[in-house]
């Protein structure tokens, strides 16, 4: 396989080009099916079309790499829960402001009055508390390792007594555990993340190898990290090989992955069961607060309390199967129809990392 530095670019029209015809000249005798865990990579896929350049019968899915479109209902109750009491600031990343909770989103809760937030980084949530000393400020804290680490470092870093957590941060190995469990020989090959990849480097998937012996490759977000990812995947298979997890992505993964950011999330948080919605707990895959941090967990600290029977699935959704890899969004009766980005019905197509608008935002390249 060619270099990157052989390569005119990394979205070059003749270097995507060039691995496509590599792709193609590998010959597989059995229907392939890769999945990513990456919203990022659904993108970078959908807006380049990389699905019409693969060969028949090789499938690639998404998995559930969107922090936004697993975060359970019941989470997002609690965060509204918190919004709605006295003398409390919700702040919240962006994406979070429309995923549908039991009944309503966060969005719905600021319009009926609740003090909403949307920041761009923990550190604004922790600055929005100072400035309002005099009020109790929630950060919702959701996302995977990538968003994690800040996090703890936000809270490693003395915050004021007024700033508070509602924990709703998962981990990206054991979905991938929890997904090669589900059913022996239905993924083929991981294409890995590249985001959580450079908190837990290479070395943090070696169960794959180890355990599993299932061919894994790190790749990064352009068209031809994509496709590289996709050969070297590919070889493997029709090879009949394994192999160690493949690091396509060293320009900015290395493997330890980065130390500190480990250190800051070890310090802070262990490891917990945790549930993903519509798929249900997946053994260790959250993070709890350890102590002396567990002060800071606002569902302990202001007893908040979710409504019984929160729903994570509403009729007619398809979500928790498309971050499966059941089926493909295009097959839910709703799709782009009473679902799109304007008027979402479920999580994937709120998030801008969701699969579903990711489809629905390229569906013309796609199509």
């Amino acid at each position: 396989m060619m270099e990157p530095r052989a390569l005119d670019g990394w979205s070059s029209p003749s270097a995507v080009a060039a691995i496509a015809r590599a792709i193609g000249a590998i010959r597989i005798d059995r229907p392939v099916t890769l999945m990513h865990v990456c919203g990022t990579h659904e993108h970078a896929i959908a807006r380049a079309g990389i699905r019409a350049l693969l060969p028949e019968g090789v499938r690639l899915v998404a998995g559930p790499g969107c922090p936004v479109c697993v975060c359970p209902a019941r989470d997002v109750d609690l965060a509204i829960a918190a919004a709605r009491r006295q003398g409390t600031v919700l702040a919240t990343f962006g994406d979070m402001m429309r995923v549908p909770a039991t009944e309503g989103s966060l969005e719905s809760a600021r319009a009926d009055g609740a003090d909403v937030r949307v920041v761009y980084s923990p550190a604004d949530a922790v600055d929005l508390a100072r400035e309002r000393s005099g009020r109790t400020v929630i950060l919702m804290a959701v996302g995977f390792e990538t968003t994690a680490a800040p996090i703890a470092a936000s809270l490693a870093a003395d915050p004021p007594d007024n700033f508070l957590v509602i924990p709703s941060l998962r981990l990206i190995p054991p979905a991938l555990r929890f997904l090669l469990d589900r059913g022996a020989g239905a993924i083929d090959g991981f294409i890995l993340p590249g985001h959580a990849s450079v908190v837990i480097g290479r070395a943090g998937y070696r169960f794959l190898e180890e355990e599993y012996r299932v061919a894994s490759v790190i790749a990064g977000f352009e068209p031809v990290d994509v496709l590289q990812g996709v050969h070297s995947l590919l070889s493997r298979i029709a090879a009949r090989e394994s192999g160690p997890v493949m690091n396509e992505y060293r320009r900015v993964v290395h493997e330890d992955g980065n130390p500190k950011a480990r250190e800051a999330i070890d310090r802070c948080f262990a490891p917990a069961d945790a549930a993903w919605r519509g798929i249900g707990v997946i053994p260790l895959s959250g993070l709890a607060l350890r102590e002396p941090y567990e002060r800071r967990d606002a569902v302990r600290a202001l007893g908040l309390e979710a409504a019984r029977g929160a729903v994570d699935v509403r009729p007619g959704c398809l979500c928790h199967r498309v971050i499966l890899g059941e089926v493909e969004p295009e097959e839910c009766a709703l799709f782009a129809r009473t679902c799109t980005p304007r008027s979402p019905f479920g999580p994937c197509m709120v998030s801008s990392e969701g699969t579903c608008r990711a489809r629905y935002t390229y569906r013309r390249i796609a199509g």
